[in-house]
């Protein structure tokens, strides 16, 4: 009895809600977490994995999270979580160190990113010169503006839900047809800003935790990935940049247990790794062409 009392003991020291909450989970993130058990040290760990790629690591801000809603008829996220620059990220804390205009081929040069049983497939990227096209709400654009913001990148991944058994060709069924391709069950953007230094990229990453409730970012394909209903966003301080990361289930309901809004959120992150490189090249080394 006494080894079966511990057990639970050490289970919830390791994967309580406040832990989670250090670890930047939303509340929703947390329930599915929980709700999975034994897979959930596997995403908390690759959510940690996430802070090292190329070797940067450090801490995160605690998330914040606002009610559903949005103004102007545009959608927006129903949780927001805000992470500041690390210090790692300092040798591109000015754009004068990183000089270099951002393309759309760079930042979304793969055009199918995998984890696990997902693949997310990139639909569309763009460049936009002019800040406010990417963006809607008044007092965003304004702040955004007032940042320097010279360029935004946006790619848009819809995530197909697959068994990691079934051959890639369609199997015809009973009747001759072929079946129907895979059910497209999360979409997901990640939009890159192009800010005139970190403290800029901090402050926006942090106003934007009440910032958003009245202004996001503009769905690359309104048609294709409204996000509607609910939906989980994060922002990202990467020296003079900042990540805004944006996932939902297809038909905009909030998540279920088996849903994996986690390892969504770090696979689209890829698209980062595009900002470590230039860190490196800030620094006098090599930057890696693949």
């Amino acid at each position: 009895m006494s080894a079966r009392k511990r057990r639970p003991a050490a289970t919830q020291d390791r994967w309580s809600e406040s832990r989670l909450a250090e670890l930047g989970l939303t509340p929703v993130q947390q329930k599915v977490l929980l709700g999975l058990g034994g897979v959930a040290a596997f995403l908390v760990v690759a959510l940690l994995l996430s802070l090292a790629v190329d070797g940067i690591n450090g801490t995160a801000a605690a998330p914040t999270s606002i009610s559903a809603g949005s103004a102007l008829g545009q959608a927006r996220p129903a949780e927001y979580q805000s992470w500041p620059s690390l210090k790692q990220f300092a040798p591109i804390a000015d754009r004068k160190a990183d000089a270099k205009p951002l393309t759309a081929e760079e930042i979304f040069s793969t055009r199918t990113l995998r984890s696990g049983r997902q693949a997310l497939r990139l639909t569309q990227r763009k460049l936009d010169g002019a800040c406010a096209d990417a963006l809607w709400g008044q007092e965003l654009i304004e702040q955004v503006t007032a940042a320097g913001c010279t360029q935004a990148v946006r790619g848009l991944f819809v995530t197909t839900k697959t068994t990691g058994t079934a051959s890639p060709s369609a199997t015809p069924t009973a009747t001759g047809s072929p079946e129907p391709p895979p059910r497209v069950t999360y979409v997901a953007q990640y939009t890159l800003l192009n800010l005139r230094d970190a403290e800029a990229a901090n402050s926006l990453v942090t106003n934007l935790e009440a910032l958003h409730r009245g202004g996001w970012t503009l769905p690359l394909k309104p048609e294709q990935a409204a996000f509607p209903g609910y939906s989980e966003a994060s922002g990202h301080a990467m020296g003079h940049y900042v990540g805004l990361v944006w996932v939902a289930r297809a038909d905009g309901a909030e998540p279920e247990p088996s849903d994996d809004f986690v390892t969504v959120n770090l696979t689209v992150r890829e698209a980062e790794k595009a900002v470590y490189r230039r860190v490196v090249a800030a620094t006098g080394g090599a930057t890696p062409t693949g």
